[in-house]
């Protein structure tokens, strides 16, 4: 144990973040799972509570494997991944997966181990990684829009595009974390104006196609416009259920809270331990636990874009913002979404809601961000042992050898 601590790199405020998030996501998970272990099983909620611990302690590997790999590894590793994450997208949205009749081609189960992968949140690390490689790749150059094209948004355009069928909100996110990346990235805005007309039109050409074609995109598009439309009206419906619920756990919760374990609406709240579980959380720690959760997540922000201050090259003050913003933007909102300001989108809380997959996802970003501090630590001891040996060396000596 002390090994791994002693080995241990990177931004430690950024590791306490990390852990405080994961610790306290124990105490709702724990609670949120009464639900789905009576509806699903004996009633044992013990087993989930395993469960999401044995998915952290996979997610803490992931980081601690990946902070010690070089940072610049992964801008080689972005081309290789690319064309693989490419197979998998389509190969998840070809099984035709429905749930309620609803296309959610989102899952492929992995071989000989049984469990189910979300394959979007895989390529959407992915790609951050390879646009971060790309834009510093360009940095300070003169560019054309056209010189982009293939390099640049050809892949943008193919991983969002075999994503977009099954999940909008995930698409949503990053396109919307590529175009800030490139903005801050130093591309033309001017053609980042082009670009988000191309995806206006594009989506509005699939809407249209799923609407002429619903066999093709199973009741998809209505999900999206009833979830509009729901949450632009007032009107009590069975299609706002989960928001209704949601609003019911959140004003029970008042200022402290109605204790640890002792929520109402997690038992008819459904995706209580995932998706909604931030109105677990606010109804049983209230507004102190809520407002303190917020103020992790803003931290957590703080310390990346720290990290990508600090970093010693374009390259990994890319990386840092590019993998690292988009963990606080979707844990944003999933708190809006519970609080309703924000259309229920699916997304879920990073590092506290059960399921392997958002973890997983989550550690790999973080140790991403965690291996770019971890250089510029490298950078400052190496600086510093030189600065020991110059002063601790001989002027003797040094006149001796130059003799």
């Amino acid at each position: 144990m002390n090994t791994i601590f002693k080995n241990i790199k990177g931004d430690r405020a950024l590791w306490a973040v990390v852990a405080l998030l994961a610790l306290f996501s124990f105490l709702p998970v724990y609670s949120a799972s009464s639900n789905l272990a009576y509806l699903y099983g004996d009633g044992n909620t013990l087993k989930f509570l395993i469960k999401h611990a044995s998915h952290l302690f996979l997610g803490f590997a992931i980081i601690y494997g990946v902070h010690r790999m070089p940072y610049h590894y992964f801008r080689g590793l972005s081309i290789i991944m690319l064309p693989i994450v490419l197979l998998f997208l389509i190969y998840t949205l070809a099984q035709g997966t429905t749930i309620g009749g609803a296309n959610a081609s989102r899952w492929m189960r992995i071989p000989f181990v049984g469990l189910k992968f979300q394959t979007s949140t895989l390529a959407g690390v992915v790609l951050m990684i390879y646009v971060a490689r790309y834009l510093s790749r360009i940095k300070d150059k003169t560019v054309t829009f056209k010189e982009t094209i293939v390099p640049l948004w050809l892949p943008v355009f193919l991983i969002v595009g075999l994503i977009l069928p099954a999940n909008f909100s995930t698409t949503a996110i990053i396109f919307s974390m590529v175009l800030m990346l490139c903005f801050l990235g130093g591309y033309p805005w001017k053609y980042l104006l082009g670009i988000v007309a191309v995806g206006m039109l594009s989506l509005t050409m699939f809407i249209l196609a799923a609407k002429a074609f619903p066999s093709a995109f199973p009741n998809r598009v209505d999900t999206w416009v009833k979830r509009i439309e729901n949450f632009s009206s007032n009107e009590k419906t069975e299609a706002n259920y989960q928001i209704e619920r949601a609003k019911i756990a959140i004003a029970s919760g008042g200022i402290v809270g109605v204790g640890a374990g002792k929520s109402v609406m997690k038992n008819l709240l459904p995706q209580s331990s995932s998706d909604f579980i931030y109105a677990i959380i606010v109804e049983e720690y209230g507004l102190i636990g809520a407002l303190s959760l917020l103020f992790l997540y803003l931290l957590l922000l703080f310390r990346i874009v720290i990290v990508a201050h600090k970093a010693d090259s374009i390259f990994g003050k890319l990386l840092a913002i590019g993998v690292g913003i988009p963990i606080v933007f979707q844990a944003l909102i999933n708190m809006a979404v519970a609080v309703e300001l924000f259309p229920v989108t699916g997304q879920t809380l990073p590092l506290i809601s059960s399921g392997g997959t958002s973890i997983w996802m989550t550690c790999l970003a973080i140790g991403i961000v965690l291996s770019v501090s971890k250089k510029r630590e490298e950078i400052k001891e190496n600086l510093e042992n030189q600065e020991k040996v110059d002063e601790n060396e001989n002027p003797l000596d040094v006149l001796t050898e130059a003799i």
